[in-house]
């Protein structure tokens, strides 16, 4: 029993010796390049999508609804005719200029009151 204890201590101090490395960096150990490194450092900085700005629900002259989400990149809108429906994109040429999309679809103003022109029907006023 005398003997156990010193031996069991000089047995962990041999192997804590070996993990007194001074280097705080983790060792890499070999392994394949990255064969995109050089695509991936010359890559065009990515542009995130817009992000909804202000969502209204509006109603016009024929008391129908529209539901119109309006995005921060001021281009682009989003237009429902039902709350849960698929959204139509609209775009807008620069800020400030209406929304327009394929089908019909017009909607000048982005604010409390809108006019607004939905596939087949005329443009109607509408307010939030």
């Amino acid at each position: 029993m005398k003997y156990c204890l010193p031996m069991l201590a000089a047995a962990s101090l041999g192997l804590l010796s070996a993990c007194g490395s001074s280097n705080d960096e983790p060792e890499v150990v070999g392994g394949p390049a990255d064969p995109m490194a050089k695509e991936l450092a010359n890559a065009a900085a990515v542009e995130l999508p817009p992000s909804v700005k202000n969502s209204f629900q509006y109603r016009c002259k024929d008391n129908s609804l529209l539901f119109i989400d309006f995005m921060s990149d001021d281009k682009t809108a989003l237009l429902r005719t039902e709350k849960s429906g698929t959204p139509t994109r609209l775009t807008a040429a620069e800020p400030g200029k209406p929304f327009t999309a394929e089908g019909g679809y017009e909607v000048t103003g982005n604010g409390k009151q809108i006019t607004a022109a939905v596939a087949g029907k005329p443009a109607l006023s509408c307010k939030a």
